[in-house]
């Protein structure tokens, strides 16, 4: 049976794809499902309609039923990875939207949803502030003046955040790019990522992990040297390395930030934040390039979580350790092809 033969008979109530936002609802009052869908979204995956993910999620565990995922649409299979990832995340939520009606799935979804909606908002709110701090010289202020409560001479109208979001590709300095680029006759893709600060190499910048503890680790964090327990966020919800989905979240909110763009909107044309979030999570998902993700997120994690068993280095391959290791391998190896011969 094909992937289309099975997923026809999909009921007429399963939207669109859940990877994207739908229309906004409003969400009952508090409920610890808020406070897990604030982690959740910036954590795992931010762009979200929730009330779909879970209706769709559910509805595509029968279909599993007599259907491999493998042989589901690619966009499918992405989003049901997400749907498993908050079942494992809380606890009790599969055996509640199984035994759920169809508007207690839709309330579940719009009050994880709120949670997320509300971190991001809270968020943008208050890296917009935070950025100007992190980008100006040191020891002096930023000329021409940026100001806090207003965008309208960010992005590509200054100096400053205009070649911190210039494309790799482009040359800031060269003056018609830069007329371009501010006239808005050269359109930035949300997959022409922006600068930042190059020399850092891609996502190790200082900017980006400035971002990242005052959203996981506390503001007051990011001047201080990392210590082994700290209030925040990561503490409160137990998280002790950095993922994949969160460097994506957190960049993309740099990008929003030094943008002219006065409300954050995943559908923007000018920071074409929806884009952005999704190529960096196909590189960094990608199979392909595994090792050097691996290697991105252990640097990552001996900046925000240096006791943690992830910020570890790996073991040297000339290693007293290694070596002990090859040669217990070794033992095992020689002992199943005993099992087998026997």
């Amino acid at each position: 049976m094909t992937t289309q033969d099975t997923t026809s008979g999909i009921p007429s109530k399963r939207g669109s794809s859940a990877l994207q936002m739908g229309p906004r609802k409003k969400a009952s009052s508090s409920d610890p499902l808020v406070s897990h869908g604030r982690h959740f979204g910036r954590m795992v995956f931010a762009l979200c309609n929730y009330p779909s993910l879970l209706t769709n999620g559910v509805l595509r565990l029968e279909l599993l039923e007599d259907t491999p995922l493998e042989e589901f649409p690619a966009e499918e299979r992405r989003e049901h990875r997400v749907f498993e990832q908050l079942l494992d995340s809380y606890p009790g939520l599969l055996e509640r939207l199984k035994g759920g009606s169809e508007e207690e799935i839709l309330h579940v979804g719009e009050l994880i949803g709120k949670g997320a909606a509300g971190a991001r908002g809270d968020d943008t709110k208050t890296l917009k502030s935070a950025v100007l701090d992190w980008i100006s010289p040191k020891g002096e202020a930023i000329q021409p003046p940026l100001h806090r409560n207003s965008k309208i001479d960010c992005g590509f109208n200054h100096e400053l955040t205009g070649s911190l979001l210039c494309p790799a590709g482009l040359d800031w300095n060269h003056s018609q790019t830069k007329e371009h680029l501010r006239s808005g006759e050269m359109l930035v893709c949300g997959d022409q990522w922006p600068v930042f600060y190059p020399w850092c190499g891609l996502l190790r910048s200082r900017l980006l992990v400035c971002a990242y503890k005052h959203v996981f680790t506390s503001p007051s964090s990011v001047e201080r040297e990392p210590k082994a327990m700290r209030s925040g966020n990561a503490r409160l919800h137990g998280m002790n390395s950095v993922t994949i989905a969160s460097l994506a979240y957190i960049a993309t909110q740099v990008q929003f930030s030094l943008s002219s763009s006065s409300v954050f909107s995943w559908t923007d044309t000018t920071t074409d934040s929806e884009t952005f979030y999704h190529s960096l999570l196909d590189l960094l998902e990608d199979p392909e390039e595994c090792q050097e993700v691996d290697e991105l997120l252990t640097w990552w994690n001996r900046q925000v979580f240096p006791t943690s068993s992830a910020a570890k280095r790996p073991t040297s391959a000339n290693s007293a350790l290694s070596k002990i290791q090859q040669k217990r391998l070794a033992l095992k190896h020689a002992t199943r092809l005993d099992v087998v011969t026997a």
